[in-house]
């Protein structure tokens, strides 16, 4: 039944984020595997759009940040405040206390802010003053980047991109999807009217049935290992994909199987989700910066595929 509901959620969020099916796939696959995403493009490509209506149709709280030189890590967290009425500290949370977060051009905030959402994404619970609050159930980070190019934005540090399970680029719509906007005008100013499809508690629920339930062979899971290894042993690399990488590949193959209506991983998740998965995990050497997928998409291909 679950399938069925994701194949509408997909359809209906379709009409509000034109031309964009392939890059809603991808943010519910990270979603339902408990990871956070990373998008990378230009300005007004849909990227505010696509957090807000996955908010909207999956029934979540939703928390927006954005993203500047003077931004704060307690603008993020929260802080406490002293209330002379009780003469106490009250802790007043901050944006990042909602089951989807947009954090929008994260690499506009200065290394020290970024700092702020490591143990957030990582362990699902941020300290202030030394008191830890556990975040709510799901939670999802959707952290949108300009390109590295432009004026005024600090690179993401190794150890902060490899908290984000994907990364993806919306790019421009169709001509023909694009013709529509033209025509229609922009469903931005209509989304408050997305009813939800499914409930915050049904996500947790799907979200462990594919944890616990979708089924990873052992020819499988050596499949995994040999693409993670030739990452470590690639010429092209100065360094390849760490546990946590594997992992991040393991979950994002279980859910696309999921997805795809089986109880079971295939070589094919693997390959389809690889360059989402990988690129932004390793460290190309200088002179294959500018081939990175290609490059990613030879050490793939290079590994054996097992017969399952």
């Amino acid at each position: 039944m679950e399938r069925t509901i994701l194949k509408s959620v997909i359809s209906s969020l379709s009409e509000y984020v034109q031309g964009k099916e392939k890059s809603i796939e991808l943010t519910l696959i990270t979603l339902f595997s408990r990871g956070h995403l990373l998008i990378e493009d230009l300005p007004g490509l849909g990227k505010t759009t696509l957090a807000l209506a996955v908010a909207k149709i999956l029934g979540m709280d939703f928390g927006r940040i954005q993203s500047t030189s003077d931004l704060l890590p307690t603008d993020i967290t929260g802080l406490s405040i002293y209330n002379k009425n009780t003469q106490q500290f009250e802790f007043y949370p901050g944006p990042i206390f909602n089951n989807i977060v947009l954090v929008d051009e994260i690499n506009r905030a200065t290394p020290k802010t970024q700092s702020a959402l490591l143990e957030a994404m990582a362990e699902k619970q941020v300290t202030v003053e030394g008191k830890t609050y556990k975040l709510p159930r799901p939670f999802f980070v959707i952290a949108t980047q300009n390109p590295i190019e432009q004026y005024g934005t600090f690179p993401l540090p190794e150890s902060q991109l490899d908290r984000f399970m994907m990364k993806i680029s919306l790019g421009y719509p169709s001509r023909q999807a694009e013709k529509e906007i033209i025509i229609g005008g922009s469903r931005r100013e209509v989304l408050s009217e997305i009813k939800p499809i499914l409930s915050k508690e049904k996500v947790v629920e799907v979200q462990e049935y594919i944890k616990d339930r979708v089924y990873i062979s052992e020819k499988v899971a050596d499949y995994i290992l040999d693409i993670v290894w030739a990452t470590r042993e690639s010429r092209y690399l100065d360094s390849g994909l760490s546990t946590r990488g594997t992992l991040a590949i393991t979950y994002t193959a279980k859910t696309r199987a999921f997805f795809e209506g089986r109880d079971f991983v295939i070589p094919e998740d693997i390959k389809y989700l690889s360059k989402y998965v990988i690129t932004h995990r390793v460290i190309f050497k200088p002179e294959y910066e500018n081939q990175k997928e290609e490059v990613i998409r030879s050490v793939v291909e290079q590994v054996p595929v097992p017969l399952v």
